[in-house]
């Protein structure tokens, strides 16, 4: 069924809304390739993330500072098996919500990608078969900001040219919808495709 929400432009999320969490399968891939424990891998993969999603470090750069802090040297071909490993792990959908997607698309509701992301996940996202539902992607690397930074949420509604109170937004961060919420924003946080379902269509009525 078309789901169509006149006078709003709904911004999704890409990581666990679009995306489905990195598999145990991928989590043990990366850890494997890494020749670190799982403790210090994790820890580390988080170290620098917020940079990496923000632009201020680039993908090439991203996992040599791991390994520096983990006091090891990676070798670029383990530097590139670890970037196409990770890649990996965040590239698997949850069907239901790209149904969702489509389902806005048919309806003629704008929609548009606001994502966490670094440099290396523009092009895959605007070139996937999903794009076509997308009238915009911004990805945080390209904007010099991450959420929650109320900025990036200003930012995304004046590139889309409305105001805020016509966004709404869907994120698997409470924080991340919390800070767009706090500005006039319609939010939602992504538990389940159903319930996201459900939200959509009360946006309808």
């Amino acid at each position: 069924m078309n789901i169509r929400i006149p006078d709003r432009v709904v911004v999704f999320d890409y990581g666990e809304v679009i995306s489905v969490s990195q598999s145990d399968a991928d989590r043990a891939a990366l850890v494997g390739v890494s020749g670190l424990s799982t403790e210090q891998f994790w820890e580390l993969y988080n170290r620098h993330r917020d940079d990496l999603d923000q632009g201020v470090t680039l993908p090439r750069d991203y996992w040599q500072l791991v390994a520096r802090d983990a006091g090891v040297e990676w070798s670029p071909a383990k530097v590139q098996q670890l970037w196409a490993a990770d890649i990996r792990s965040w590239i698997s959908v949850e069907p239901g919500t790209v149904e969702l997607l489509a389902a806005l698309y048919a309806g003629g509701t704008r929609v548009a990608l606001l994502s966490n992301a670094g440099y290396d996940f523009s092009d895959p996202f605007r070139h996937s078969p999903m794009a076509e539902f997308f009238e915009a992607m911004f990805v945080s690397a390209e904007m010099g900001l991450i959420k929650p930074d109320p900025e990036i949420y200003r930012v995304t509604a004046r590139e889309l040219g409305i105001p805020l109170e016509q966004m709404v937004f869907i994120d698997n961060k409470k924080i991340n919808v919390d800070a767009a919420v706090a500005l006039g924003v319609t939010g939602h946080v992504f538990t389940t495709v159903a319930e996201l379902r459900a939200f959509l269509e009360s946006l309808t009525e």
